[in-house]
């Protein structure tokens, strides 16, 4: 998916599907989470440089220091198994995107399949496994791990 501009932000809101980072002192630690919850979920798109309203929950984007040294850092990060277990994304799915005077990075998360699954951040599947619901990433119950190793482990024996 291209974009050249991100028009109309401020008619979305955080969901299942959308993600907002201010990301104003580089990379947030919980771009991770999400990123994971993503995986495992539907996917989805984590936006840096933008805020949610406190009021009406509407998005706006805010200014960005850097953001080609953002998505470098990013790259560099997602390709880092011990950063998180693996990268799905390709070039195309990291976009700066303008938004009014404002640049937002997009990073278009898709779901993993289910040879890549669990997606988890750090070294243990059990506690760096995500999922996400609603505006939320919340750490997978460890039966539903345990699921998804089997489901990993059935799919390399075919």
């Amino acid at each position: 998916m291209a974009l050249e501009h991100l028009e109309f932000l401020e008619e979305y809101r955080e969901d299942n599907r959308i993600e907002a980072k201010r990301a104003q002192g580089g990379l947030p630690r919980s771009l991770w989470e999400t990123y994971s919850a993503f995986a495992n979920t539907l996917g989805g798109v984590i936006l840096l440089g933008v805020a949610e309203d406190k009021g009406d929950g509407s998005l706006y984007s805010v200014p960005l220091f850097d953001p080609e040294e953002l998505v470098e850092e990013f790259w560099s990060m997602v390709r880092d198994r011990s950063v998180v277990s693996v990268n799905l994304l390709r070039e195309e799915d990291v976009q700066i995107l303008k938004n009014g005077r404002n640049e937002v990075v997009a990073i278009f998360v898709p779901r993993a399949p289910a040879k890549d699954r669990p997606v988890y951040i750090g070294q243990d599947p059990y506690t760096g496994t995500y999922y996400r619901r609603g505006e939320g990433d919340y750490r997978c119950p460890r039966r539903e791990v345990e699921a998804m190793l089997q489901d990993r482990e059935a799919l390399s024996k075919k």
